[in-house]
């Protein structure tokens, strides 16, 4: 018919066409599959890339292939079926063997780069000289110091020429008062001789005594708690004079792994007036947070010594996330907010001892001088955990074997103290106001076996020691139970006894703060903790800097487990 057009497709050859495309679809999916899979570099015109290597397979099902083709081999392991405990001591001794012959075989640490800022004298030098001038205008005249220990000689009053102290008169014309017994027991305690006091020394006169003690006991305090004197000085001495290898001073922050705060926070808490002294910690937390490196991770690669729990109190909580040295982990909330410190986060550092080296000679000689089975002089009143230490003192003394004395080492003098642990073989080292003590690092240095009763307390540089081999850990709750301790302790055999002493002897070096600092002391193993720490330093610092904080909260829960000890001496 004019005017249309005839269609050559008719819906049945529709149908035929549409059937054969649709039988051609699965064809062309399994030539894909198997084309994508066994070799997608030939199937794509991809230029080489210089970081290819033609060698190695870049698939899996090709690499597969060559896998399974060739011989199952051998896999040289000690693997078992299953562990028993003999099995397990048994390794655990083979890892310590071989971790100490890592420690002592000189291993290579590629070096930590360190920027020391250069603080204003104010935090830095002029602490130091306030502590320099304090201490000569205390050790002059009237005040002899020996060693840690200090003896105050009192003018007479009155005509009088002796006082009266508790129980036989101290002629001071004879002899020096000695430390803590004029000083410290009345003014902390309000008893033992402030009546004889009182009675022969004017008030003003007695507040001017005790105010010079109290400066004394700072004094004592800083010592014990100096590591960040130690640390400084290390890190800012000339190259040439350094012995330490596994950390380098660098002086551009783009070149550094962490930055360390020279701040001395123990000096001027105890020896500035306390109004002072916050502001200089204020002044202190601004011209560290306004450093571009500390806006840049929020303080994360930022080491801050804190080694005394009460100092930069007042402002600390605003660095939280800096790197924190502390002396121990105080859980009770009594030092520390929760979340403010973490074993992930900070480090534990061993206090300074107070007592002198117990070298292999003095140990070789004190081998058949050790007839005290369990030695402790302290004070037994404390306060947190430390109050296990009374019960202790009532537990323990009069015991056969057993020597337990109130007092400190200020008091009786640090001779006293070192010739009762070099005559024992074990020493009691218990929690006090925190749960760790300067006693436990006075024990190490002595030869002295430490028996540790603190539930709470973690050690510095664990991730190197291997505290099982020089010290017994006991739970508070056994230590108390009647007879349990010095059987427990009678029950340990001659050999593991020589085997503690043996290892003391070599742990000893690793608590001896010096200058120049030591390898293998303290100063070189806390590069080697925070080598350790670099990588996840890193890791929070590159995610704080791209998570989005409105939308997503940052990780800040500190989910450690809490350190206890287990019933018959193991640590859990």
């Amino acid at each position: 018919m004019a005017g249309k057009h005839s269609s050559s497709i008719t819906p049945r050859t529709r149908s035929r066409l549409l059937l054969f495309l649709l039988s051609l679809l699965p064809l062309s999916l399994l030539f894909y599959t198997i084309s994508f899979f066994t070799s997608p570099s030939d199937s794509l015109p991809l230029r080489s890339s210089p970081n290819s290597n033609p060698s190695a397979d870049y698939s899996f099902v090709a690499s597969l292939e060559k896998f399974l083709a060739q011989k199952p081999r051998a896999l040289l392991d000690d693997a078992v079926a299953s562990a028993s405990e003999q099995g397990v001591t048994k390794l655990d001794d083979m890892i310590w063997k071989t971790e100490t012959e890592r420690l002592y075989g000189d291993p290579f640490f590629p070096p930590l780069r360190v920027y020391v800022y250069e603080m204003p004298k104010k935090f830095t030098y002029d602490l130091l000289t306030l502590f320099r001038n304090t201490f000569h205008e205390l050790t002059k005249q009237h005040v002899v110091v020996v060693g840690t220990s200090l003896l105050i000689y009192l003018p007479s009053v009155r005509g009088r020429g002796e006082i009266a102290h508790g129980s036989p008169a101290i002629s001071q014309a004879a002899k020096p008062v000695p430390f803590g017994a004029i000083c410290c027991y009345p003014f902390v305690d309000g008893g033992l001789g402030a009546s004889g006091l009182f009675s022969f020394f004017s008030v003003d006169i007695i507040l001017q005594k005790l105010a010079k003690c109290l400066k004394i006991i700072f004094i004592l305090l800083f010592m014990q708690h100096s590591i960040d004197y130690w640390l400084w000085t290390d890190l800012i001495a000339p190259e040439s004079e350094r012995l330490l290898k596994n950390v380098v001073r660098v002086h551009r922050q783009e070149e550094a792994d962490l930055f360390y705060i020279p701040i001395f926070t123990t000096i001027s808490f105890f020896l500035m007036e306390k109004q002072q002294c916050k502001a200089l910690y204020r002044e202190a937390l601004k011209w560290v947070t306004d450093q571009p490196a500390w806006k840049r991770s929020e303080g994360r690669d930022h080491i801050l010594p804190v080694h005394h729990p009460w100092s930069f109190k007042s402002v600390r909580r605003y660095m939280k996330n800096a790197i924190w040295l502390l002396p121990d982990m105080d859980s009770t909330g009594n030092w520390y907010k929760p979340g403010q410190v973490s074993l992930e986060k900070d480090l534990i550092l061993p206090y300074v001892p107070n007592v002198h080296l117990c070298d292999p000679k003095c140990l070789s000689e004190s081998e058949t001088n050790r007839k005290t089975l369990l030695f402790f002089r302290g004070r037994l009143k404390r306060n947190a955990g430390g109050k296990i230490r009374s019960k202790l003192g009532a537990e323990l003394s009069g015991a056969e074997g057993v020597q337990i004395e109130e007092g400190t080492a200020g008091e009786a003098g640090k001779e006293v103290a070192q010739d009762g642990m070099r005559k024992s073989i074990f020493c009691l080292s218990p929690a006090g106001d925190t749960p760790s003590s300067a006693r436990l690092f006075d024990a190490i240095v002595s030869g002295c076996i430490p028996v540790i009763v603190s539930d709470e307390l973690e050690l510095p540089f664990e991730g190197i020691l291997d505290y099982r081999k020089i010290a017994l850990f006991v739970s508070s709750s056994d230590a108390v139970q009647p007879g349990w301790l010095l059987t427990f302790l009678r029950s340990i055999s001659p050999s593991q006894i020589r085997e503690m002493r043996t290892n003391l002897a070599k742990y000893s070096r690793h608590f001896l703060y010096s200058h120049p600092a030591q390898p293998l002391g303290p100063e070189d193993l806390v590069w080697r903790m925070m080598a350790g720490k670099l990588v996840n330093i890193k890791l929070h610092t590159r995610r704080s800097q791209r998570v989005v904080k409105e939308s997503r909260s940052l990780c800040t829960c500190d989910c450690r487990r809490a350190n206890l000890t287990s019933p018959g001496g193991e640590r859990i």
